[in-house]
């Protein structure tokens, strides 16, 4: 077996299985469980009328680069979303089956670890496939902690010239989870400086960027930033979107890679091994989501309206605001994170993600300390109420 299989930490949610072993929640109170970033709102009819209409597909082997129409579905998406300039369908942009199952396979793709000292670079709270890619393709994780305290702002000094010369690549989480943190040009362009100085693959992980607040500020996105920074060809950068939070389609798995074109050239022969082919029914029912945005705008919508709500709610009794993007709050806690969310659950039957599950120590701290993430991804009565127990809670500490 692979040894460093014995390195992999369990997941999260395992661990908050085991945090709530023994544990008896209030039954005075009906459960709400807001610990997992998994999408619950209603997934648009016309999608699901697509994939059934699509079932012949079923009886086909689909090809790994899957069809020209999604293809140029998901570059004509991404051409309206960030204002780009023409994309090649064919070498810039790649179906996957979802983002998680992409941004690990990428790693695999990217690392050389026979290098000596191979190191991946994360932000530290983070996804967890990220370290699991990094140990798997037989490189050392190294972190940057993502602090409140930076207004959780990116800062590559906290790692040295030493750290960044032996870097292949740097996974980039905009908006963030679980901060909702976006990054600025400026932020970007301190990155690609880092990316020409080592020659650093960019791994960028967008999966929440259809996930705002304002309709007329979108977040900025790296494919977005290259192009404002002039860098034709997306050197080194390849992002990763999804449908399942933009679409509701979780169960679908699909989503894209899109970027450098020599590096997507690899990362299909990789994939074409590893066996990641979408299937043609999906194929079909993700271009007719990717083609529309009426669906997209009420999601947002949903989203809105329950943050304002849990935060107006929550600001009685605790220092919260809206975060920039994505469906995480953030919150900080007066006791430590894990008394916090066993003590939540035993009151008042609400489950919430301890932080430091999310992240590692580095730099001498644990950055998810004193933080629990709240998804609020139920529907907005159970957001609410979960938001009033939580005041509640909160109230009495």
């Amino acid at each position: 077996m692979n040894p460093n299989l014995s390195r992999l930490q369990p997941y999260p949610f395992q661990k908050l299985s085991a945090l709530f072993k023994g544990l008896q929640a209030s039954p005075a109170h009906a459960p709400i469980n807001l610990s997992i970033g998994e999408p619950k709102h209603a997934t648009p009819a016309f999608i699901k009328q697509v994939l059934v209409e699509n079932l012949d597909g079923l009886a086909s082997y689909p090809a790994t680069a899957g069809s020209e129409g999604l293809r140029r579905a998901i570059a004509g998406w991404l051409q309206r979303r960030y204002q780009l300039d023409a994309l090649d369908a064919t070498k810039e942009v790649l179906p996957v089956n979802g983002s998680r199952e992409a941004l690990f396979a990428f790693a695999q793709a990217v690392v050389d670890g026979s290098r000596a000292g191979a190191r991946v670079v994360m932000p530290n709270p983070f996804y967890q496939i990220y370290e699991g890619a990094a140990l798997l393709a037989g490189a050392e994780p190294e972190f940057i902690n993502i602090i409140a305290e930076n207004n959780f702002r990116l800062d590559l000094s906290q790692l040295p010239e030493s750290v960044w010369a032996r870097t292949q690549l740097l996974y980039l989480c905009s908006p963030g989870n679980p901060t909702g943190s976006v990054m600025t040009l400026e932020d970007w362009e301190q990155v690609f400086a880092l990316s020409d100085r080592h020659g650093i693959v960019i791994a960028s992980d967008e999966c929440y960027s259809e996930i705002y607040f304002d309709e007329s500020a979108p977040p900025l996105g790296a494919l977005d930033a290259a192009h404002r920074l002039g860098r034709a060809g997306f050197p080194r950068l390849v992002v990763f979107g999804s449908l399942s939070k933009r679409s509701n389609v979780p169960g679908m798995r699909s989503g894209y890679v899109a970027g450098d074109a020599a590096i997507l050239e690899k990362f299909l022969l990789y994939r074409t091994y590893h066996g990641s082919a979408m299937s043609l029914a999906i194929q079909a029912a993700s271009r007719a989501a990717w083609e529309d945005e009426a669906h997209v705008r009420d999601n947002r919508r949903l989203y809105r309206e329950k943050f304002e709500a849990c935060t107006r709610i929550l600001r009685e009794v605790a220092d919260v605001k809206m975060p920039e993007a994505a469906f995480y709050l953030w919150l900080r806690t007066p006791i430590p994170a894990a008394e916090f969310a066993c003590r939540l659950y035993e009151t008042y039957n609400v489950k919430v993600l301890p932080g430091e599950f999310l992240a590692r120590e580095a730099h001498g701290v644990n950055p998810g300390e004193r933080f629990v993430r709240v998804a609020l991804v139920s529907t907005p009565a159970e957001c609410i109420e979960a938001a009033e127990r939580i005041r509640a809670f909160l109230s009495k500490h």
